[in-house]
């Protein structure tokens, strides 16, 4: 091998990794100085670019300016004829998949940014969940699209495959046929995500009762939703459920709600009196929102009388507490106060030998005679 070709090679690559270098350097130069002022001017309280945006961006930003100068600077380097077109394809590549992450964390940025005015741990929630809820349904949609988009550029700059797709165009109308009988399922999973997204049956932290389970809504994804059970279980239920069951939601349209409290008492038992004390109760307790208190008798039984106590709670957790210190003080007040009006059996004990008169008693009698005459007729 001539050495003359020997220092042309070696000369090309010292200058082609010299201009990589210089690239990289002067990337990360931008970088630091662009970043830096982003910074100070996301501070200022009169901008409205918010430091959470740049401090997204930061990362992918470090990888992205200088692979946009290696891309700039690409057509005057000196690698060998096989080598050159081989860099230059792994710079686009890594340039898309790059630019791909600087979407996808300004998508998170913006989801935080409106995330961080809603807050779904006051009472009143209601607005906070929906606007949760529609967020993070969206934003997993957009970063599918964006994930679909970066890897098909990525496919395409490939000559093979390229001419495979272009094919593939061809029969377009065939595939798309015989793709959609065979995605039926998972697009109208898909579907239903999206649909649940805009139309918010369910929204996050939403108080459920699914498959006779009582729950919160923990997660909602694309193709599922996660139920928090009151005892920390986790119910995964497909999203299509929620469009093709009925469920109950306890929060659609309010975090309050009402409590009820059934009590089985004698007839003997003063209702005004009750009445009062289930008053002086709910005064007393912080879990009570104020609104509704009533009791009243809801059904005449043979031996009980059933009565029913309503009350109202900011939200379901508040109210089941409720309802158990409602129900222990009332049947607390009742041992103390009333016991003879608890729950009774009555029974009515004649004397023996005597009959009271009635058509039970004249029955047992009258077999009882016949009882007797048949002992003394036998032998």
């Amino acid at each position: 091998m001539p050495s003359s070709w020997n220092a042309s090679g070696l000369e090309g690559l010292a200058f082609s990794l010299t201009v990589l270098l210089a690239a990289v350097f002067a990337g990360s130069l931008v970088y630091f100085i662009l970043f830096r002022w982003l910074l100070r001017f996301a501070e200022r309280p009169e901008t409205r670019l918010d430091t959470v945006l740049v401090r997204y961006w930061r990362g992918p930003a470090r990888l992205l300016l200088p692979l946009f100068l290696i891309l700039v600077a690409a057509p005057s380097l000196r690698f060998s004829d096989t080598l050159q077109p081989i860099l230059r394809h792994m710079f686009n590549l890594a340039f898309i998949a790059v630019l791909a992450w600087l979407f996808a964390n300004t998508v998170f940025a913006l989801r935080d940014l409106i995330l961080s005015r809603y807050d779904v741990s006051l009472s009143d929630n209601l607005k906070a969940r929906a606007v949760h809820t529609q967020i993070n349904v969206l934003v997993k949609i957009l970063l599918v699209i964006i994930a679909v988009v970066a890897a098909s550029t990525m496919l395409m700059s490939f000559e093979k495959i390229r001419q495979v797709g272009v094919s593939l165009l061809a029969s377009a109308g065939l595939f798309g046929i015989i793709a959609g009988f065979a995605a039926q399922k998972s697009l109208a999973t898909l579907f239903a995500g999206i649909q649940i997204a805009l139309t918010q049956p369910v929204r996050i932290d939403d108080v459920v009762i699914v498959e006779g389970e009582w729950g919160r809504i923990e997660e909602i994804t694309l193709t599922y939703v996660v139920v928090r059970i009151w005892d920390l279980r986790r119910l995964i239920v497909p999203i299509t459920y929620f469009l093709d069951k009925p469920f109950q939601n306890w929060t659609r349209t309010s975090a309050d709600i009402l409590g009820t409290v059934f009590l089985y008492v004698d007839y003997t038992l003063p209702v005004e009196t009750l009445r009062r004390q289930l008053r002086s109760i709910l005064e007393e307790s912080a879990l009570w929102d104020g609104k509704v208190c009533n009791l009243v008798v809801t059904e005449a039984r043979e031996s009980t009388v059933e009565v029913r106590a309503l009350m109202s709670a900011r939200d379901s957790s508040s109210a089941w507490d409720l309802r158990c210190e409602v129900r222990e003080k009332l049947l607390f007040f009742l041992q103390e106060n009333y016991p003879e009006s608890l729950p009774r059996f009555r029974a009515e004990i004649g004397t023996p030998g005597v009959c009271t008169g009635s058509k039970a008693c004249a029955d047992a009698c009258h077999g009882s005679e016949k009882d007797d005459q048949s002992l003394v007729r036998s032998p």
